[in-house]
C-alpha cells in the first residue's frame, strides 16, 4: 500500500505515477481473442460447442444450450424470503431510476418554419453478458437487464457461462424478475462473438452489455463497430474523501469493498489528518484478518492501494479529478460543497451514511460505470445505451429559400457539385 504526503517533496511526480499506474490483467489476449472470434464467425455453433467444452467443460449438446423460463421460475421460488424481498427491492428502484431517463422525442418549427427535430427509439436487440460459475452476480443481471426494458428493447438475451454445469439460481432468479427473454449457457469471448454475428442457433443482437474477463472485455472492443457496446471495463476502483471524524473501521470497510473483487482492483483514501490515515491503515489491516476474500483483497490493497494526506480535503479535489474514478464516496461534513467541485467520476455517494456498496444493490443508479480514469470522457450504462437517435428536417418551399443559398454556397466551396446542384435545381424552380 502506498503511503503519500501531499506536502512532501516528490509527491507530484508520486502521484503521476499512480494516476498512471496500469492495472489491466497482463495476459496478452488480443490474439487469442481475435482467433476465437474468427473461429465462431465462420464455424458458427460448431465454433462454440468446442470453445465452450474446453474452456467450460461443458456439453451444449448433452446438456443443453440455454435455460428457460421454467428454470428461472423455479430458481425464484426456491429463494428464502429475504433474499425475494430483496431482490424485488433492488428491482424496483432500479427500475424507477432508469425509467425517469428515457428521452422526449424533439418535433418543432422553427423562425424560418422548417421542421425539424429528433426521434428517439430502443435498437430491436439487446445481449447481456452475466458472469456465470460459483462468483456470480444477480445485481449485474438487474442493472443491465432493467434499463433495457425500459427502452422498449423488443428482445433482450442473457448469455452466462455454466462451468461444469454449475448454474447460480440467484441469477436465473434474477432474470426472472428482470424479463430476460433468452438464456444461453455460454460465456467468454465466443459467447461475445455469437451474440455479434449470430451462428446458425442463436440471432444476434444490436447491443452487447455486462461485466466479463479480460477476454469478454477485448472481444467487446474488437466487435465495438459491429455491435454497440456499454465500455470497455478494467478492474474495479474507489475513491474516498474523509475527515477525520468518521470511524475508521467504516472507510476501512469502504476501501475493502472494491479491493475484494480483484486483485487489480484499486482503493484510495484522501485525508486531511495524518492520524486518521493511521487509524484507517490499521482498522484495513483488522478487517482483512475477518475477511472471506482475504486473499483477493490483499493482494489487491499491498499491490494497488493508497492513502494520501492532503493540507485539507479542497486541495484533494483536483487529484480527485485525475484519477476520475469509477466510485468516489465523500465521507465528510463538506460533502455537498466537494460534490459541487467534482468534474470526473462515474458515481458519488455523498455523506458518511451512503457507503458504495449500498449502489451496488439497492439504491437505484447503475453499477455499470466507467474506470480506469474513462469518467473523463464516458459514464456509467443507462437507458440511452439500449436507445438511438434519429433526426429529421423537413423543408417546404419557402424554407428551401431561406436556407438553400448558404447551402450552394458551401457545398461549391468544398467542391462538391453535385451537392450543390441537388439544392439549386430546387432553388430555380421557385
Amino acid at each position: 500500500m502506498i503511503r503519500l504526503n501531499a506536502t512532501d517533496a516528490g509527491f507530484s511526480a508520486a502521484f503521476t505515477d499512480l494516476v498512471n499506474a496500469r492495472r489491466e490483467a497482463d495476459e496478452d489476449v488480443a490474439r487469442d481473442v481475435t482467433a476465437m472470434i474468427a473461429r465462431v464467425r465462420s464455424e458458427g455453433d460448431a465454433a462454440i460447442k468446442d470453445l465452450t467444452q474446453r474452456f467450460d467443460r461443458f456439453d451444449l449438446d448433452a446438456q443443453g444450450w440455454t435455460l428457460d423460463r421454467a428454470d428461472c421460475l423455479a430458481a425464484w421460488e426456491g429463494l428464502t424470503p429475504e433474499l425475494r424481498d430483496a431482490l424485488e427491492l433492488a428491482a424496483e428502484r432500479i427500475a424507477t431510476y432508469h425509467a425517469k431517463q428515457k428521452p422526449e422525442d424533439r418535433d418543432e418549427i422553427d423562425s424560418t418554419g422548417i421542421r425539424l427535430g429528433a426521434r428517439w427509439k430502443a435498437v430491436d436487440a439487446a445481449g447481456v453478458y452475466v458472469p456465470g460459475g460459483r462468483a456470480a452476480y444477480p445485481s449485474s443481471v438487474l442493472m443491465n437487464a432493467l434499463p433495457a426494458k425500459a427502452a422498449g428493447v423488443g428482445r433482450l438475451v442473457m448469455v452466462t457461462p455454466t462451468p461444469n454445469g454449475e448454474v447460480n439460481p440467484l441469477v436465473l432468479a434474477a432474470a426472472h424478475l428482470a424479463g430476460v427473454d433468452e438464456i444461453w449457457r455460454i460465456g467468454g469471448a465466443q459467447a461475445i462473438a455469437a451474440l455479434a454475428y449470430g451462428t446458425e442457433t442463436i440471432e444476434p443482437v444490436d447491443v452487447i452489455t455486462g461485466p466479463g474477463n479480460a477476454w469478454v472485455a477485448e472481444a467487446k472492443r474488437q466487435l465495438y463497430g459491429v455491435v454497440g457496446i456499454d465500455m470497455v471495463a478494467g478492474p474495479s476502483e474507489i475513491v474516498v474523501v474523509a475527515d477525520s471524524r468518521n470511524d475508521p473501521d467504516w472507510i476501512a470497510a469502504d476501501l475493502l469493498s472494491q479491493a475484494e473483487h480483484d486483485p487489480t482492483s484499486q482503493s484510495i483514501l484522501f485525508t486531511d489528518n495524518a492520524n486518521f490515515a493511521d487509524q484507517v491503515a490499521e482498522a484495513v489491516e483488522r478487517a482483512l484478518a475477518r475477511l472471506a476474500t482475504e486473499q483477493t483483497a490483499r493482494a489487491s490493497w499491498d499491490a494497488n492501494g493508497a492513502i494520501i494526506v492532503v493540507p485539507d480535503l479542497i486541495a484533494a479535489m483536483p487529484l480527485v479529478d485525475r484519477l476520475a474514478p469509477e466510485h468516489l464516496e465523500l465521507a465528510c461534513d463538506a460533502a455537498e460543497g466537494l460534490f459541487d467541485m467534482v468534474r470526473h467520476a462515474g458515481s458519488v455517494f455523498i455523506g458518511r451514511y451512503t457507503p458504495e456498496a449500498v449502489g451496488d444493490y439497492v439504491a437505484g443508479p447503475n453499477h455499470v460505470l466507467p474506470t480506469g480514469r474513462r469518467a473523463r470522457f464516458a459514464s456509467g450504462l443507462s437507458v440511452l445505451d439500449f436507445m438511438k437517435r434519429t433526426s429529421f428536417l423537413s423543408l417546404d418551399q419557402a424554407g428551401l429559400a431561406a436556407i438553400g443559398p448558404a447551402a450552394v454556397a458551401l457545398a461549391n466551396a468544398e467542391g462538391l457539385p453535385a451537392h450543390a446542384e441537388s439544392v439549386a435545381i430546387r432553388l430555380r424552380s421557385n
